[in-house]
């Protein structure tokens, strides 16, 4: 059945003001912070494990601590963050942030260091929603918010370029605690500047918590993605039935957590499964290409990074661009096109080999397919959130949130168990890429079917 969904172009409306400019720096900057702090810290995992006395086998575990949290709790603060204040949980979030980044860099224990790793995630899962909920309020539905959105993706997107790119020499100068102390500047300018230039928004009226939505939902996700991680079949069935009984309670409670017309929605449905396959993907095809640059072709983490430096200037210009493809040709249309154009150029990773000529076909693909999954991000997000009220933008932009969360933390085991099936890695690298572009290319066409406007 055909459905209605307002992804038509929209004009571009008029310039920034000065406010809105400063609005944007702290905003934006605060996502760019959040991006390179994730980034960098990749890269300075095995230092940090090793110099906390953290045995390799725990290592994963640095990056699982911040996931879970980060991705669990993202729904629950982004609906807070209409009940209670945007901006008074975006700045909880920044002071959490900001503790959390002291605390791993002085750490002398692995207890230490996992601790600061999970309040960093769950500081994430407060900041991120609350941000992206402040800047689709301040910014009104149309051609200026979906500027503003093109701008985020490509902030993110340079955020996680810079992150990869200094991250080896940062780390190699001053030593992995570094990587932790290097966005406590940043976050104290945020704190000092945001509560004067941004507004604070919320519900007009406060409506009451639903707070077995709340467990069951946060549980429900926890468990999942812990299930994912650790391969826990008991957990996994935990997981679902708590989704379940999450499902069932909004459809009962009289003051839902998320209101299951807002998750019923085509917009809101379509435009987070395009997120969810988007950051399922791409993120572990790098995470592939990675293991192929250092343990197939043997080049060292420097050169690794700086490889991936070419792609992520194409990531950065869709992300400009992003918003303004929107205004012309509609959402539905960028999203399903950059989907599209990521999993194209996925398919060359399939002539890839043992010889280092292979550069000449990885370095241009990954060109081309950062470009179409930065221009699909902003796409989905901008039709996620399009046509729900303001005082829902929180849960919108909250669903977003946890649809990227959730998918970047499960597609790398997902994809990285495919190709260990394979003997050879090589080969296993080739069935992941087949997987990927097959999935990738069955949710364009689901998605540009059910979200075809009326009469189309």
């Amino acid at each position: 059945m055909a459905v209605t969904i307002d992804t038509a172009p929209a004009p571009v409306s008029a310039r920034f003001t000065a406010r809105q400019r400063v609005i944007l720096l702290v905003l934006l900057g605060a996502g760019f912070m959040l991006a390179v702090d994730f980034s960098i810290l990749n890269v300075a995992l095995p230092e940090a494990g090793a110099g906390v006395g953290l045995s390799p086998a725990g290592f994963p575990w640095i990056t699982s601590a911040y996931a879970l949290p980060a991705a669990g709790f993202t729904l629950l603060f982004g609906r807070l963050a209409d009940f209670f204040g945007r901006r008074r949980l975006f700045l909880t979030g920044v002071i959490l942030l900001t503790g959390a980044s002291l605390l791993g860099g002085f750490a002398s224990s692995p207890e230490v260091l996992l601790t600061a790793r999970a309040l960093q995630g769950l500081a994430t899962a407060m900041a991120t929603p609350a941000s992206l909920s402040l800047l689709t309020t301040t910014f009104t539905e149309g051609g200026l918010r979906e500027r503003v959105l093109g701008l985020n993706g490509a902030l993110l997107s340079g955020g996680f370029t810079a992150g990869a790119l200094v991250g080896g020499a940062l780390v190699s100068l001053l030593g992995w605690r570094a990587a932790f102390f290097i966005n406590v500047p940043v976050a104290v300018a945020i704190l000092l500047v945001a509560p004067f230039v941004v507004g604070e928004s919320r519900v007009p009226n406060r409506v009451r918590l639903d707070v077995p939505g709340a467990v069951t939902v946060t549980g429900g996700l926890l468990a999942v993605i812990y299930a994912i991680i650790e391969k826990n079949v008991l957990a996994a069935v935990a997981g679902v039935a708590l989704l379940a009984a999450f499902w069932v309670i909004e459809l009962r409670s009289p003051a839902p957590l998320a209101p299951v017309r807002i998750l019923a929605r085509p917009s809101v449905k379509w435009g987070n499964l395009g997120g969810f396959v988007i950051f399922v993907m791409e993120p572990a095809i790098i995470f592939l290409v990675t293991l192929y640059l250092q343990r197939v072709l043997g080049l060292s983490p420097l050169a690794t990074g700086l490889i991936y430096g070419l792609p992520g200037l194409a990531s950065v210009f869709a992300g400009v661009v992003a918003g303004r493809f929107i205004g012309r040709f509609g959402s539905r249309t960028v999203l399903v096109a950059g989907m599209t154009v990521q999993a194209l150029a996925t398919l060359p990773l399939l002539l890839l080999g043992p010889d280092r000529m292979a550069l000449a076909i990885l370095v241009p693909a990954l060109f081309v397919g950062f470009f179409g999954h930065v221009a699909a991000i902003v796409a989905y997000t901008v039709t996620g959130t399009s046509g729900v009220a303001d005082h829902e933008q929180g849960l919108a932009t909250g669903l977003t949130s946890m649809t990227q969360q959730v998918a970047i933390t499960v597609g790398i085991p997902v994809l990285g168990s495919i190709a260990a099936t394979q003997s050879a890695q090589l080969t296993g690298i080739h069935l992941a890429v087949v997987v990927d572009v097959a999935v990738t290319l069955a949710a364009v066409v689901l998605i540009w079917l059910r979200l075809r406007p009326r009469g189309a």
